[in-house]
């Protein structure tokens, strides 16, 4: 695993905006996610937040302006779509997360298992690594998720509610995963509503209507 280059910002967004059929999603974004702390995306629902976290991402296109980032990057959608019926275990939600230091569907070394192991047991679900995904809880399902991104060991975490629907014992793992990805150097940056997780940020970024109020 590299090291972390915490000179500068994991990403950087200059005037970005995203239409949705002519209708502006962000408008005029400017952003840097700096590495070592946590940011948190809030506003109200509707105001952009998870469009400006897959813009973040790279997985969503602009309709104008410019994105930079790094290229090790673990994203957790609040809601995975995995199949039910699709026969994967914890153990192989979690090890898609290391598939960026090899190809998929190749034999995953014995560095990357420990990445693997590693995630499982800091976020308590180490006795769930051989059960069936589709036979979670949403709480459990969340953590299979979250343990992915951390199994990539990335320069730059994005979470989208990651504590939505979690007993307060789950949550508090979560937040302080979070902020012990902050101090490996990593740049997490996560949407949320949860004022436990806003409290805990290094900087909150509040989003209107598309556009970041300061």
């Amino acid at each position: 695993m590299s090291e972390i280059d915490t000179t500068r910002p994991a990403a950087r967004l200059r005037d970005v905006r995203v239409e949705f059929d002519g209708h502006a999603a962000l408008d005029g974004i400017e952003l840097d996610v700096v590495a070592g702390a946590v940011m948190v995306i809030a506003g109200p629902n509707g105001a952009g937040k998870s469009t400006l976290l897959e813009v973040i991402a790279g997985t969503r296109a602009l309709t104008s302006g410019a994105r930079v980032a790094t290229r090790a990057i673990g994203f957790v959608p609040q809601r995975a779509a995995v199949p039910d019926r699709l026969p994967v275990t914890v153990r192989d939600v979690a090890t898609v997360g290391v598939w960026g230091g090899t190809r998929a569907w190749r034999r995953v070394d014995a560095e990357s298992r420990r990445a693997v192991d590693d995630a499982l047991d800091r976020l308590g679900i180490s006795e769930l690594a051989d059960r069936s995904f589709s036979a979670l809880s949403g709480g459990q399902r969340q953590r299979a998720l979250l343990a992915q991104g951390l199994a990539r060991r990335a320069d730059l975490l994005l979470l989208d509610e990651p504590t939505t629907g979690l007993d307060a014992t789950s949550g508090d793992r979560i937040r302080d995963v979070m902020r012990a990805e902050a101090r490996r150097g990593a740049a997490v940056a996560c949407v949320s509503h949860d004022p436990l997780v806003i409290d805990m940020a290094d900087r909150v970024v509040r989003l209107e209507a598309g556009r970041v109020v300061r």
